[in-house]
């Protein structure tokens, strides 16, 4: 299927490594001009060369924490008219919730709900005079299914995907679409990293930790990151014209909810 997206320009939050370089991966193939972003400038000038190479499309590096306001200005540099936003980021460590302070959740609260929606606010105009656009937040399919030591995450992200749902209905009378993924558990380092968390705090070998992630999903294996980057892609696509305000499950049918 051809997604309508050849040279459209994409700016993605977090996409040298993990869920947001499969997203570049996805776009790139699609032959989108794509600024990729990480804090580590070995990982976004390998990402970028690697997408050039294989897509023939241009591939930007901008190196910083995509929370800040300079590394907001430095992507609206490097792309000063993105046809498609992805907010992505690491969000906080798992942290137990009698051990969150005060400073702790505001910290968390302007990395993951504030800052996103500052830079929103700085690209949704011009979308919407162009009259087309692609708004998408990386969330977590664990904000239907909280857990206490997920707290500081759980909070503004949900804060993040109401302001978000409240944009899209207003926004996609302009053919700009504004949608949530909520991936599970892909097999990214996102996961390497839980199952040592999961090694020290239950006393298990890595092998164990790993087994038991997979169990914890229905469909009996992690997720290929290559499947999250291309329901990405779709949502980008000039066919996912009608479908916004959405939070969609990437979760190997393991929520236990009807909606």
């Amino acid at each position: 299927m051809d997604l309508g997206l050849s040279g459209r320009s994409a700016i993605l939050m977090a996409s040298s490594r993990g869920l947001g370089r499969a997203c570049a991966e996805s776009l790139a193939r699609e032959g989108v001009h794509v600024v990729i972003n990480g804090r580590t400038d070995a990982d976004v000038n390998q990402a970028c060369d690697e997408l050039a190479g294989s897509h023939g499309v241009n591939a930007t590096p901008v190196v910083g924490d995509a929370t800040t306001s300079a590394v907001h200005d430095a992507l609206l540099e490097a792309c000063q008219r993105p046809d498609i936003v992805l907010l992505n980021g690491g969000g906080p460590p798992p942290t137990a919730f009698d051990d969150i302070d005060a400073a702790m959740w505001k910290d968390t609260l302007q990395a993951t709900m504030v800052s996103p929606l500052l830079f929103v606010q700085r690209v949704i105009g011009g979308m919407q005079e162009r009259r087309f656009g692609r708004i998408v937040a990386i969330s977590s399919a664990m904000v239907k299914s909280p857990s206490p030591i997920m707290s500081m995450s759980h909070g503004p992200r949900l804060g993040l995907t109401g302001v978000l749902k409240g944009l899209s209905k207003s926004a996609v009378a302009h053919n700009v679409t504004i949608n949530t993924m909520l991936p599970e558990r892909f097999d990214t380092g996102r996961q390497e990293q839980m199952a040592h968390v999961v090694m020290k705090a239950r006393g298990v070998t890595y092998e164990e930790a790993r087994a038991q992630q997979v169990a914890s999903i229905n469909a009996g294996r992690l997720g290929r990151p290559s499947e999250f980057g291309d329901t990405f892609a779709f949502l980008c696509s000039a066919q996912a014209g009608y479908m916004s305000g959405q939070a969609i499950q990437l979760d190997g049918g393991s929520y236990v909810g009807l909606f």
